[in-house]
């Protein structure tokens, strides 16, 4: 069930998708963040196999009664405080959803799922 805004000039629905992909792009500028962890196996391994990067991987969004949730399956870094990297995804995905997006997020859940150590390339 998309998102939908209403504005004097007319509706404008915004689909789970697209909310995943920016929440994943935001998560992905934060410090102390190695990756996402796939909670879509099947589609994630077929994107990977048709050689397209997935930004919205590790995103679930729920949208209930004009409220958005979003769920983050997270890798960390080994080394940094997991606590505070959480805390930078929440808030960079709470601000950017709000200022790209227009949408105000009603829960953002962190899950980590791992630590790795952080390669340098």
């Amino acid at each position: 069930m998309p998102k939908t805004v209403e504005t004097p000039l007319g509706t404008i629905s915004i689909v789970e998708d697209v909310i995943a992909t920016t929440a994943g792009l935001a998560a992905m500028d934060c410090y102390g963040l190695v990756g996402m962890a796939s909670r879509q196996q099947v589609k994630d391994s077929l994107t990977e196999l048709l050689g397209r990067d997935n930004p919205g991987r590790g995103v679930e969004v729920r949208i209930v009664d004009d409220e958005v949730e979003v769920n983050l399956y997270i890798i960390v870094s080994y080394g940094t405080n997991i606590y505070e990297v959480a805390q930078n995804v929440r808030d960079k995905v709470r601000y950017v959803l709000n200022e790209s997006v227009g949408i105000d997020v009603s829960r953002v859940n962190i899950y980590v799922q791992g630590v790795r150590v952080a390669t340098e390339a």
